[in-house]
C-alpha cells in the first residue's frame, strides 16, 4: 500500500472520531442513512470492535502449510491484539489446521474480550482446493478438533464454512446444534449464503452472523447485508479489499488522495459506513499493512464521498 495515513494524520483522525462519539454524533454513510458505531455485539452479548482481522493469509502459499516465516506470523497476531483488534477470524481449512495452531501459539492464554471466530465444513485435498463436507459426524469432529487446536473450552463464534450441496442443510445444522447444546459453541454463523438459506437455517438454530464475499467493487450480497441489518446479524465481508486483485477506481483514487490515505484504507472505511452490522476482517502477513488497516477505522468519509463510491 502506498501513500498511507501518516502517524500525525492517524492521531488527528483518532481525536476527531473520539470527539464525534463523545458528542453523540452520527456518522452518515449507509444506504439507509443510519448511524454506525465503532463496536457491535455479536449475538447480543459478544462486543467487538467492528474492524477485525482475518488470519487466513498467515498460512503458506495457496492457504496451504506453514508460513515461510512463522515468527513473523506470530508477531502479526500479537500486534493485531496490541492495536486493539478483538475479533480474529480463522477456519480449520486454513493450512489446513495451521492457522488455528498459530493463533494459539501467539495468543494463548487469550486476553479478556478476544473473540476467535472459526469455521468448519470445507476440506482441503491440496493447495488452492476447497471441497465442502457437511456430514454431521464430520462437523462434530471439526468442532472438537478446533477446540483442541485453539486450546478453548468453548468457541465463541463457530461458522459453517460452506453448505454442502450433497447433504441436507438441516442435517448439517442439526450436528452443530448438538455441539452448541453440549456447550462447545456459544454462537453460530453461516458463510456464503443467500437470504433464503439464512431463513431456512434459522428454523433449525439461531444464526448470529453471515460471512459472504463483499467489497466496494463486489456487491452481489447487498440484499443479504440489508437483511442482516434488519435482523441485527453481524456481516463479516471476506475479501473486503478485493483479495489478490485488490480494488481500484477513479472514485477510490480521488477519495484516497483527499484523505492522504490508500485506496485500501478508503475501501475499509466505506465498508464500515455501509452498515452498522458490517465487521470487515482484512487479512495480511505484513505488520505495516496491518497497522494501516487498523488506522482505516478512524477514517470518516463525507456523505458525498461515500455516495461517490457507492455509485
Amino acid at each position: 500500500m502506498n501513500d498511507m495515513i501518516t502517524r500525525r494524520r492517524f492521531v488527528g483522525l483518532s481525536v476527531a472520531a473520539g470527539a464525534t462519539i463523545l458528542a453523540g454524533g452520527k456518522i452518515l454513510g449507509s444506504t439507509s442513512g443510519t448511524a454506525t458505531n465503532p463496536v457491535f455485539k455479536i449475538g447480543g452479548d459478544l462486543e467487538v470492535d467492528r474492524l477485525g482481522f482475518g488470519a487466513m493469509r498467515l498460512t503458506g502459499e495457496g492457504v496451504w502449510g506453514w508460513p515461510p516465516d512463522r515468527a513473523n506470523a506470530v508477531k502479526v497476531l500479537k500486534r493485531a491484539v496490541e492495536l486493539g483488534v478483538n475479533l480474529i477470524d480463522t477456519a480449520d481449512a486454513y493450512g489446513p489446521e495451521v492457522d488455528e495452531l498459530l493463533i494459539a501459539e501467539a495468543l494463548h492464554p487469550y486476553p479478556k474480550g478476544l473473540v476467535i471466530a472459526t469455521k468448519g465444513g470445507n476440506t482441503r485435498p491440496g493447495p488452492g482446493q476447497w471441497v465442502p463436507n457437511g456430514h454431521p459426524d464430520y462437523l462434530k469432529g471439526c468442532v472438537d478438533k478446533s477446540l483442541k487446536r485453539l486450546r478453548l473450552e468453548r468457541i465463541d463464534l463457530y461458522q459453517l464454512h460452506r453448505i454442502d450441496p450433497k447433504v441436507p442443510m438441516e442435517e448439517s445444522l442439526g450436528a452443530i446444534k448438538e455441539m452448541q447444546s453440549a456447550g462447545k459453541i456459544r454462537h453460530f454463523g453461516l458463510s456464503e449464503v443467500s437470504t433464503a438459506e439464512i431463513e431456512r437455517a434459522r428454523k433449525v438454530l439461531p444464526i448470529v452472523s453471515v460471512q459472504n464475499r463483499y467489497n466496494v467493487e463486489d456487491r452481489k450480497w447487498d440484499k443479504v447485508i440489508d437483511y442482516c441489518e434488519k435482523e441485527n446479524l453481524a456481516f463479516l465481508p471476506w475479501y473486503p479489499v478485493g483479495g489478490g486483485r485488490g480494488v481500484k477506481s477513479a472514485a477510490l483514487d480521488a477519495v484516497a488522495k483527499a484523505h492522504q490515505a490508500s485506496v485500501y484504507q478508503v475501501a475499509l472505511a466505506w465498508l464500515l459506513q455501509r452498515s452498522p452490522v458490517m465487521l470487515p476482517i482484512p487479512g495480511t502477513a505484513n505488520i505495516q499493512h496491518l497497522e494501516d488497516n487498523v488506522a482505516s477505522a478512524k477514517l470518516k468519509l463525507t456523505p458525498e464521498e461515500w455516495k461517490s463510491l457507492a455509485a
